[in-house]
């Protein structure tokens, strides 16, 4: 799954980086993207962007100011969930998605699992004040198995 053509990454990426909304032409102003781009088509993008629910927006003056609905790293999780969740056996794409770790990444994963609070515990707030990992499947035994088994 592969929710970013090109160009909407690189104005993904410049939306992200920023600590407020954004208009068209800071974004496009600030875009590396190898070539020139027209004003029309970052504001298309962006539209675009703001229609998948990647991007949130309000009206400033006769310009749309956008800012990210989520985080980077909420909108990575949010994708690998929906990637657990769209078919084939869960078992067999989490022990496969393990082996591809580096170790860094399992240890990383372990420290995560661990601190998890119990199941109906808080969960922490995401950026656009939902509940993070709210639709989130929980994690099987057999992935924790997977997880601290593997060395």
């Amino acid at each position: 799954m592969r929710e970013f053509g090109q160009l909407e990454s690189a104005v993904m990426d410049v939306v992200w980086a920023q600590n407020r909304p954004c208009l068209v032409r800071e974004v496009r102003d600030q875009l590396s993207y190898g070539r020139p781009l027209a004003y029309t088509t970052v504001m298309t993008v962006l539209a675009i962007l703001h229609g998948k629910g990647v991007l949130r927006r309000e009206k400033y003056g006769r310009a749309w100011r956008y800012w990210p609905a989520e985080r980077r790293e909420e909108h990575a999780a949010r994708l690998m969930a929906e990637l657990l969740r769209s078919g084939g056996d869960r078992d067999v794409i989490l022990h496969s998605f393990v082996d591809r770790m580096s170790d860094d990444d399992l240890t990383a994963i372990r420290t995560v699992v661990a601190r998890r609070p119990a199941a109906g515990g808080p969960r922490p707030r995401t950026l656009a004040g939902g509940t993070a990992g709210r639709d989130r499947p929980q994690p099987g035994r057999r992935m924790e198995s997977a997880i601290a088994g593997r060395t």
